[in-house]
């Protein structure tokens, strides 16, 4: 993979920043907007990595596991390559009592992190085991999405916390979903996750929805992952936890 962005703005959209194509100010590339967090308290959230940025724009926060637990490392998006330069300013600020370590990292670093967390989650699932055995250790480079088999069912990631049921179904309205289809996840005390599957009618009409994959829903950018109903049922088990 190269170091372009690669969530090109949907026709039509115009981001607040300014960020609509591979090139920035100067005419030079402008750069995948990640970094890397690593020393977070092992209780983190979301919620408290969103707090520790607050100011910026944060497009995806990714909460990295081995073996079933948090590894104090999280990657985290931004809505424009600038951003990146002012969360750099917060390297070794405190959150609680630990500072944190902030770094320039790759798209390719995020992409395969991603991949390996969707891995691990499935191999628990599959070993129907609780997050605190053992896993196999993921794999180093990341699956292309286009060679695994669509069951209908997709998982989205990145949805803003307050989606609704009635905007995921306007987002994919060549679909014509209805509420029952959307299974938005949430965290046991209620907190969306900013995660959800949708049921489509068919694979074929799943495989044609990623063309929606990383396009924008309110004001963030929403990556699809084909899935199955397997693991939306249990996600749906784990929420209610």
């Amino acid at each position: 993979m190269d170091d372009e962005p690669y969530y090109g703005t949907p026709s039509g959209f115009r981001s607040s920043y300014g960020y609509g194509g591979g090139m920035g100010y100067g005419g030079q590339s402008r750069a995948f907007p990640v970094v890397r967090l690593r020393g977070l308290p092992f209780d983190c959230r979301e919620s408290d990595v969103h707090e520790f940025f607050a100011g910026l724009d944060i497009v995806d926060v990714l909460l990295v596991h081995r073996r079933g637990r948090f590894s104090g490392e999280a990657y985290v998006v931004f809505g424009a390559p600038l951003q990146v330069d002012f969360a750099l300013q917060r390297n070794r600020q405190n959150m609680g009592r630990r500072y944190i370590e902030v770094f320039r990292c790759k798209k390719q670093e995020y992409y395969q992190a991603i991949a390996a967390e969707v891995n691990e989650s499935r191999s628990h699932l599959d070993r129907d085991e609780p997050p605190s055995k053992a896993a196999p250790l993921p794999p180093r480079s990341a699956p292309d999405k286009d060679d695994i088999e669509h069951t209908g069912v997709l998982r989205l990631r990145g949805l803003p916390f307050s989606v609704s049921k009635r905007e995921i179904i306007d987002f994919f309205k060549e679909s014509a979903l209805e509420d029952e289809n959307i299974h938005i996840v949430t965290h046991a005390d209620g907190r969306a996750t900013g995660e959800a599957f949708v049921e489509f009618h068919s694979p074929e009409e799943s495989k044609a929805a990623m063309k929606k994959d990383k396009m924008t829903l309110g004001s963030r950018y929403v990556e699809l992952f084909p899935s199955s109903r397997d693991e939306a049922t249990r996600a749906a088990a784990r929420s209610r936890q």
